[in-house]
């Protein structure tokens, strides 16, 4: 394993753990603010981040095993465990919103007073700036790693920033008589917020599983890349896809009829290097045809 491919498993590592702790943490002070206010908003909040934990969880245990090297089983590693804890993490998601859309409906029509609204508040300020802390550092990890567990992590994360103000807005607005409503009310529309979000997870996962094709402009790189070479004369049958954080590359290289087969390899090999340069750790397969002189064109 290279010194990058290490740090890059470090980071990742961290960033599970950081996320399991955060969401430990805040499980337990909305414990404690829903037991002192009976709000349902901050129950709302309080489910959302018990759904965290889990999903947490399912992330650390999915990128641990998705760093497990290629195996006699799995050729191609085992990156893909990422995109199915992101899956997982859509389940259980969507499962937290329903829930909560059950009890805001019942609310509803039975609405109750909120107790102590200023320790409701304080705990509620405190979850956003621990929640602030925990995704400054997910996005630092995604920069480095491109990680698809984290920023699914990240991404109901940064959902949670919204309820957590939602919820800090409807204890605020149960001060007035017509504000009792609003704490119903408003856990209905996190709970619709918190679906929104388990759709974009569950719908990167699943293209994911898919081996859906690596970005366009991304492709368009390689293409550059390869076109960059002098005796290059042109390339097809691009495919790519991702697995983890390694980007898998196959691809078929134009080259003059007249080289060696010593010759070719080598000018596939300076290929690969380039490719690496932007693509670290990539799995390059690179297939070379010949191709008369005449026809040095660049196709895709």
């Amino acid at each position: 394993m290279t010194e990058q491919a290490h740090k890059t498993n470090q980071l990742l590592k961290l960033a599970t753990y950081a996320s399991v702790a955060t969401a430990l943490l805040l499980v337990g002070v909305k414990f404690a603010a829903w037991l002192a206010t009976g709000s349902l908003s901050i129950l709302a909040s309080l489910i959302d981040s018990l759904m965290d934990v889990m999903a947490s969880f399912i992330n650390l245990m999915a990128i641990r095993y998705s760093l497990n090297p290629a195996d006699d089983d799995h050729s191609f590693g085992h990156g893909k465990a990422e995109a199915l804890a992101g899956l997982g993490q859509a389940s259980f998601i969507a499962g937290s919103a329903l829930i909560l859309l059950i009890h805001g409906i019942e609310r509803l029509t039975t609405p109750a007073p909120i107790q102590a609204l200023g320790l409701g508040i304080g705990i509620m300020t405190f979850s956003i700036l621990a929640t602030l802390i925990l995704i400054a550092f997910q996005r630092y990890v995604i920069k480095k790693t491109n990680s698809t567990a984290i920023r699914a992590d990240s991404l109901h994360y940064a959902t949670d920033l919204l309820t957590n103000v939602f919820t800090i807005l409807a204890l605020l607005l149960t001060r007035f008589s017509w504000g009792q409503i609003m704490d119903p009310l408003f856990s209905i529309i996190i709970a619709l917020i918190i679906f929104h979000s388990a759709w974009k997870i569950g719908s990167e996962a699943v293209q994911l599983l898919m081996d859906h094709q690596l970005p366009q402009e991304q492709r368009e790189l390689i293409q550059q890349i390869v076109h960059s070479h002098q005796h290059v004369f042109g390339m097809h049958d691009l495919r790519t896809r991702q697995s983890g954080q390694i980007a898998i590359i196959q691809l078929h290289l134009d080259l003059n009829a007249n080289l060696s087969l010593a010759e070719a390899h080598s000018i596939a090999k300076d290929v690969e290097k380039l490719i690496w340069e932007s693509f670290p750790g990539a799995d390059v397969t690179i297939h070379q045809d010949p191709m008369p002189t005449s026809a040095r064109i660049q196709t895709s």
